[in-house]
C-alpha cells in the first residue's frame, strides 16, 4: 500500500517525507485555504519534497471549467493529479482529461456505484471517504470492500484511495482489503509509528544500560 499525506502544510510534508514513507500528497480547497497560500505555489513546493502523485483540486463545478483548470494544473508538474468532484459534470471532465493523458483523482465518493462510474470515465484514482460514511452511521470499510471487490471482478485499472481516514484501524483494515493507497492527516502517521510498549521497551533497555558501567566503554 502507498501512504499519502493529506495536508497542504509544507513543514509537515517535509517532516514526514524525511521518514522515507510518504508516496504522495493529497490537498483540497479547505487544506489550501487553511495555509493561506497560492495553490500553484504550494503544489510546486510540495513536488520538490515528495516525488509522487500530488492531488490538486479544481474549484469549478461545471465540466468546461473543470477541464480548463485541469489542463492548467497538469502543466505545472508531471506528478500533478487533477482532483475532480464526483458529479455528472465531473465525469464529463474526467473523460476528456483522461483521454488527454492527464491523471485524475475523483473525490467525494460515498457509494460503490459512484466509484464504478468514475472508473468507467477513466479516473486514475477514486477516493471513497471512509470516515464521513462512518459519521452518518454507515460502514466506511464495507464501502471500501465493495469497491475493491467490484474493481477486481471487472479488471478496472483505476486505483482505490481510502480517504477521510480517522484512525490507524482504518489504515490496517484497508491494507487487509487490498486498497492501493491510504491518504492520512499527519496525526495518523504519528499514531501508526507509535506504540506504548515500544516506548516502555526503550526505557527499560536504557535503564539497564545505565546500571552496567562496564557496558559503557567506548566502541
Amino acid at each position: 500500500m502507498q501512504f499519502f499525506l493529506d495536508t497542504a502544510n509544507i513543514d509537515d510534508i517535509r517532516k514526514y517525507a524525511s521518514w522515507g514513507i510518504v508516496d504522495g500528497v493529497t490537498t483540497n480547497p479547505t487544506l489550501i485555504a487553511r495555509e493561506g497560500v497560492d495553490l500553484k505555489t504550494r503544489i510546486l513546493e510540495i513536488t520538490k519534497v515528495v516525488d509522487g502523485p500530488i492531488s490538486s483540486e479544481v474549484i469549478a463545478t461545471d465540466s468546461e471549467g473543470m477541464i480548463k483548470e485541469g489542463r492548467k494544473m497538469a502543466k505545472w508538474h508531471k506528478n500533478v493529479y487533477v482532483k475532480i468532484p464526483m458529479t455528472s459534470e465531473g465525469l464529463k471532465a474526467v473523460k476528456i482529461l483522461s483521454s488527454e493523458g492527464i491523471h485524475t483523482n475523483v473525490t467525494l465518493i460515498f457509494s460503490a456505484s459512484q466509484a464504478v462510474m468514475a472508473a468507467k470515465a477513466g479516473a486514475t484514482l477514486v477516493s471513497p471517504f471512509v470516515g464521513r460514511v462512518d459519521d452518518i452511521s454507515g460502514d466506511g470499510m464495507y464501502l471500501i470492500q465493495e469497491i475493491v471487490t467490484i474493481f477486481q471482478n471487472y479488471g478496472f485499472m483505476t486505483k482505490v484511495l481510502a480517504a477521510s481516514v480517522r484512525h490507524p484501524k482504518h489504515v490496517v483494515e484497508s491494507m487487509k482489503l487490498g486498497v492501493d493507497i491510504a491518504t492520512m492527516p499527519p496525526n495518523i502517521f504519528d499514531k501508526l509509528v507509535s506504540h506504548p510498549l515500544t516506548d516502555k521497551g526503550i526505557a527499560a533497555f536504557l535503564a539497564d544500560w545505565e546500571k552496567c558501567k562496564d557496558c559503557q566503554k567506548p566502541y
